[in-house]
C-alpha cells in the first residue's frame, strides 16, 4: 500500500513527486514514459534558472530530482482505477495492480493508440510513443515505427541513425509530413517503407519479438521482426479509465479546483489532463506541486497550513 500513487511522470507528475517525498510519504508513478510532452521539446528557454536545453534534459533533472527523494517510478500503462477499502487500486496492462490511500492524475495528453493485440502488455516495454527517448536503447537492432507524419518520418530519418533496420509501417501510400523530411526519408537505405500498411498485433512473450502487419490492398499478412516498435500518430486527452470516479468538462479533462481537488476526495489531478490555461512545463510544474501539497493536507486529515512557506 502506497500512501500515493501518480499517474503520469511528465512535468506535473514528477514535481508532485518531488514534494510528496519530502512529506515523507510512500510514492509511486505510474507511467508508460518518463518527461510526457516536455520531451517534444528541442529547445526551452522560458523554464526559470535553467537557461536554454532539450526537453530531454530538463525533465532527466525533474526524474533525478524525483527518484532522489525517494519516488519509485513504475513503467507500465495504468487502465484501470478504482476505489477499495481506505483507498484505491490502479490496474496496469499487463495485470499488476497497485494499492494507495491517495491518487494523483498528472499524465496529461497520451498517445493515441492503435488498439491491437500485444500493444498495452509491452507499453513502456518493447513499445515505445517517444523516439527522442528511447532510440539509443535500440543500437544496432531492428525497430518499426507506425506513422504519416512529421512526427514519425522524423523518428525514423533519427532511428536509422542508431538502429540496424527500421521499418517505416503507414496505412497510406503518401505522407502528411514536409516533402522535403519524406525526400531524406525514401532515400535512406537503412529504411524500409511498408505502405498501404496496418499493424495487426505485436507479438512475442516477455519482450517484443515481432509486428504482424496487413497489406490494405494486397489483404497479404506478415510478421516483421523487430525488437521496439514507436508508435507516432499523435496525442489525444483520454481520462475514460477514471470517468466513473472524477467529474470531468465536454473536453473530458478532468475538473479540479484552485488547489487540485477533484470531485472525488483523495484523487487530485494537475497538469494538461485538467482544464488549466497555457500548457507550459513550467505550469503544469506549479500545478504538480500544489496537488502534492493538499495531497499531503488531506491525508494527514487536514492538519497542514494551507498556506505553507517553509522550502
Amino acid at each position: 500500500m502506497y500512501d500515493v500513487i501518480i499517474i503520469g511522470a511528465g512535468a506535473a507528475g514528477l514535481t508532485a513527486a518531488v514534494y510528496t517525498c519530502r512529506k515523507k510519504l510512500k510514492t509511486a508513478i505510474l507511467s508508460i514514459d518518463v518527461g510526457g510532452q516536455t520531451n517534444l521539446t528541442s529547445h526551452i528557454e522560458n523554464y526559470p534558472g535553467t537557461g536554454p536545453m532539450h526537453g530531454i534534459e530538463l525533465m532527466k533533472r525533474f526524474q533525478d530530482e524525483a527518484i532522489g527523494f525517494g519516488a519509485e517510478i513504475i513503467m507500465g500503462k495504468a487502465n484501470k482505477a478504482d476505489k477499495i477499502e481506505n483507498g484505491f487500486r490502479i490496474w496496469l496492462a499487463n495485470g499488476e495492480t497497485y494499492d494507495c490511500k491517495a491518487l494523483i492524475l498528472a499524465y496529461g495528453k497520451v498517445p493515441k493508440s492503435l488498439g491491437i493485440g500485444g500493444e498495452e502488455k509491452f507499453m513502456g516495454r518493447g513499445v515505445s510513443t517517444c523516439v527522442t527517448c528511447d532510440a539509443p536503447l535500440y543500437k544496432n537492432r531492428d525497430v518499426a515505427v507506425i506513422g504519416g507524419g512529421n512526427s514519425a518520418v522524423e523518428g525514423a530519418l533519427e532511428l536509422a541513425t542508431i538502429a540496424k533496420k527500421v521499418y517505416l509501417i503507414h496505412r497510406r501510400d503518401a505522407f502528411r509530413a514536409d516533402e522535403v523530411t519524406v525526400e531524406k526519408l525514401k532515400s535512406n537505405s537503412n529504411i524500409e517503407l511498408a505502405l498501404n500498411t496496418i499493424p495487426l498485433k505485436v507479438i512475442g512473450e516477455k519482450n517484443v519479438e515481432g509486428i504482424e502487419v496487413e497489406n490494405i490492398v494486397t489483404k497479404e499478412k506478415k510478421e516483421l521482426k523487430v525488437d521496439g516498435i514507436f508508435i507516432e500518430i499523435g496525442y489525444v486527452v483520454d481520462t475514460s479509465f477514471v470517468q466513473h470516479l472524477v467529474k470531468v468538462n465536454e473536453k473530458k479533462e478532468i475538473i479540479v479546483d484552485d488547489r487540485g481537488n477533484t470531485s472525488c476526495p483523495g484523487i487530485f489531478a494537475a497538469g494538461d489532463i485538467t482544464p488549466v490555461p497555457f500548457k507550459q512545463t513550467v505550469i503544469a510544474a506549479g500545478e504538480g506541486s500544489k496537488a502534492a501539497l493538499e495531497c499531503y493536507r488531506w491525508l494527514t486529515g487536514g492538519k497542514g497550513a494551507v498556506l505553507d512557506w517553509t522550502h
